[in-house]
């Protein structure tokens, strides 16, 4: 980041000197027409009366002509300097950032060159479904002639269909579709067809006394939620005593915070995701983030393996020679580590439990048994 940081100073510079080059020129260009003003009023006063030109009014103009130049040629010359400047800024890109970076992972992580460019062009195309860009991505797959089923992109088509109801505060969808898969919610622990109910129950609470009635018979949907969710019912429940006063200035106007509909997308993101099998985000902007992270640390290490020559060290297509730190945000699930071996366990060589509890690898526990 402190390549960043060096880039941004020089670009902050040209942007400041830009300002006060600008301010700069307004003002010598509004002297120079008040001037040029006041020489043309007179010039006016004269000719009006007929007098000849006068030896100070010419000496006036010889004056204005001499200002109006040396201006032009200091706003000419300022102007120079700034180009100075920006062509630093290029400078401090060129230093801070290496130009040619594909060399940092060798190509022998690919197969093969059409099949690195199968695998990006689908993470893109993945990426523009989940964002929503539906006509980018059938437009990127007509261009790239990349197959793509339509069992691929049903869930990202029924995903985007539903929150751009919700986005429009249009819950009927979402129920629909939490509804439909009541069970394989209820087995997430999830909370999403309550929390959707209660929202549609607020709405209705939102138009007043006269949707009283119709809020009280739209609580029978609660009677499913009551054991897991007593507190919030009974606090909806609540507010209906407040309702001809009106809930904005009462002690549930909480319930009517516009912040309950992005928290609502945001849990249908996330449990309609986890049941269809999707990534709340999108691979290629989880992978385009570790890179930003871990690119740094590659070219350090790419630079050291050839100053001292031992290529051979990074040679393994599925490892790095390095541990790199992407944070917390990209721990997606656990990773176990042979005790014995000192090797991390994988789908060829998972973990086994032995019936003491302890666990090992499957490679361990061979060499164990080999071992008598």
């Amino acid at each position: 980041m402190e390549q960043c940081a060096s880039v941004e100073r020089e670009v902050d510079k040209v942007l400041q000197k830009f300002l006060t080059y600008g301010q700069h020129c307004e003002q010598s260009l509004e002297e120079l027409l008040h001037h040029v003003g006041q020489l043309r009023a007179e010039l006016a006063s004269a000719a009006l009366q007929g007098t000849p030109l006068s030896a100070t009014l010419s000496l006036v103009m010889s004056q204005c002509c001499r200002k109006i130049k040396d201006t032009v040629q200091k706003l000419a010359s300022d102007h120079k300097d700034i180009h100075s400047s920006v062509s630093r800024v290029g400078k401090a890109i060129d230093r801070n950032f290496d130009s040619e970076i594909c060399g940092v992972v060798s190509d022998a992580v690919w197969d093969s060159r059409e099949k690195q460019q199968q695998i990006l062009q689908t993470a893109i195309v993945e990426h523009l479904y989940q964002q929503g860009m539906l006509g980018v991505a059938e437009e990127l797959c007509q261009e790239s002639t990349l197959n793509v089923d339509l069992d691929f992109k049903q869930p990202f088509l029924e995903l985007n269909r539903i929150l751009e109801a919700l986005h429009k505060q249009d819950l009927g969808p979402a129920l629909e579709w939490a509804v439909s898969h009541r069970q394989r919610l209820l087995e997430l622990n999830s909370s999403l067809e309550f929390k959707l109910h209660q929202l549609y129950f607020i709405r209705l609470l939102a138009g007043g006394p006269e949707k009283q009635l119709e809020a009280l018979s739209y609580a029978r949907h609660f009677q499913p939620f009551a054991v897991l969710h007593q507190r919030e019912i009974q606090v909806m429940m609540g507010s209906l005593v407040y309702l001809r006063l009106g809930l904005e200035k009462s002690p549930y106007c909480h319930l009517l915070d516009s912040s309950h509909w992005a928290e609502i997308r945001e849990t249908f993101t996330r449990d309609a995701c986890s049941l269809l099998g999707l990534s709340v985000e999108s691979p290629l902007s989880v992978s385009f983030a570790s890179g930003c992270v871990a690119l740094p640390v590659l070219m350090n290490i790419k630079a050291v393996i050839e100053q001292r020559q031992c290529t051979g060290v990074w040679s393994h297509k599925d490892e790095l020679p390095i541990e790199i730190e992407l944070g917390m945000k990209c721990w997606y699930h656990s990773v176990f580590a042979c005790p014995i071996l000192r090797q991390q366990t994988s789908d060829s060589n998972p973990p086994i439990k032995l019936i003491c509890g302890h666990v090992i690898s499957r490679d361990a526990l061979n060499k164990l048994i080999s071992g008598g």
